[in-house]
């Protein structure tokens, strides 16, 4: 591929934040694609607009992590005289034509010619205008029509999914249901999610120690501890098979949402951690669940953490939602969570992958193959 200009735009997050969770979502690692992709010549990296006075104190608050500036890449930092975002059609409109305009200006201030955006922000791709570019394309890594904290912004968020499809945006979404959700008109892919092959080769690292205390077998969690959780589902399987123990890992922004189960005697919650010690706790584990209930949000997911079970090698119990269907047989499906017990002696009998086998399932599902279909495929759009 010819090397051609780029601009990027993060969706409600900014690098800083990306960079505070370990550069590990979607949209982080496009961007991180991006910045070391050989097929791009110069790149603008965009925050979505942020309150002035945030963005004035930003080297002071965000100054671990600073974006890596090059010769190549450049940050963005949009400004905006309100604190909160806009919920109206008109003040959402307004708002991003300003931020468009920003984003214009930002690109002639680098030297970009005619780049290629993409925007992992509904409200960018929806409501800007991007004459200057030379196409856009929309990545979609959920449904925000089915994110419960984000229903103020769902009649903006409806609108702009239908000027996504009236442009003819290129739409690219991490699951079938997100690209009928927006119904595009131009050209559109399917690109699930994906693994850091770096993350995920190399030999089995050694426990972490809070997690050696916790015996065999093991059946782990791994992401935010809210109501996507299925704890009631969780309790019936606790129940039904007292020797698994449920080890939960993440962060938890209700902690009472997980009360009822924490004191049951084979489950265990555990923080947040970082990249190499989430590694290291799936590579440990014997099962691995995707213990979601069943909403449009989490039917309309390509679950990252399947993804990374596999990578990890392990068998993986999970609710039965159309993105998990057709990723492997090594994931075991049922309607609820309450229906996982009769699946457990399956799941240990499958016991962890061998390691070629876990090995060809990481290259075969690389974030860096998953870019390069993309970057071929809006080029082509």
């Amino acid at each position: 591929m010819t090397p051609e200009d780029y601009l990027f735009t993060f969706s409600f997050e900014t690098y800083a934040d990306a960079a505070v969770r370990g550069m590990m979502r979607p949209p982080d690692r496009i961007m991180t694609t991006l910045l070391n992709h050989s097929s791009v010549r110069r790149l603008v990296v965009a925050d979505p607009p942020r309150w002035l006075p945030r963005v004035l104190m930003s080297p002071i608050l965000d100054r671990g992590y600073r974006f890596p500036k090059t010769a190549k890449a450049t940050h963005h930092r949009a400004i905006r005289l309100r604190r909160s975002d806009p919920r109206g059609i008109d003040d959402v409109e307004r708002d991003f034509g300003h931020y468009e305009k920003s984003l214009q200006r930002a690109a002639s201030r680098r030297g970009l010619e005619h780049p290629h955006v993409i925007t992992t922000h509904p409200f960018v791709a929806g409501f800007g205008d991007f004459k200057w570019a030379s196409d856009v394309t929309y990545f979609g890594r959920d449904d925000w029509l089915s994110t419960p904290a984000h229903r103020p912004l769902w009649p903006a968020l409806s609108e702009a999914y239908a000027r996504i499809a009236n442009r003819e945006r290129t739409v690219v979404a991490v699951s079938q249901q997100i690209v009928d959700r927006i119904s595009p008109k131009g050209p559109s892919l399917v690109l699930p999610n994906g693994v850091e092959t770096a993350e995920w080769l190399g030999p089995q690292p050694a426990e972490p120690d809070w997690l050696a205390s916790i015996p065999h077998p093991r059946a782990l969690y791994v992401g935010t501890l809210d109501e996507r959780l299925d704890i009631e589902g969780i309790a019936v399987l606790t129940a039904a098979v007292p020797d698994l123990h449920i080890v939960l890992v993440g962060p938890a922004p209700d902690g009472d949402y997980t009360a009822p189960i924490r004191s049951l005697p084979n489950v265990h919650t555990h923080p947040h951690v970082d990249r190499a010690e989430i590694v290291a706790t799936l590579r440990n584990a014997d099962i691995c669940l995707l213990a979601h209930r069943r909403t449009p949000l989490t039917e309309a997911m390509s679950p990252l953490k399947v993804y990374e079970y596999l990578a990890a090698g392990c068998p993986v119990l999970a609710t039965d939602l159309p993105p998990v269907r057709a990723i492997s047989d090594r994931i075991l499906l049922r309607e609820t969570v309450a229906e996982f017990p009769d699946l457990v002696p399956s799941a240990l009998e499958l016991g962890r992958w061998s390691e070629d086998d876990r090995v060809s399932f990481v290259e075969k599902n690389s974030w860096a193959g998953r870019h390069q279909q993309m970057l071929e495929f809006s080029r082509r759009g």
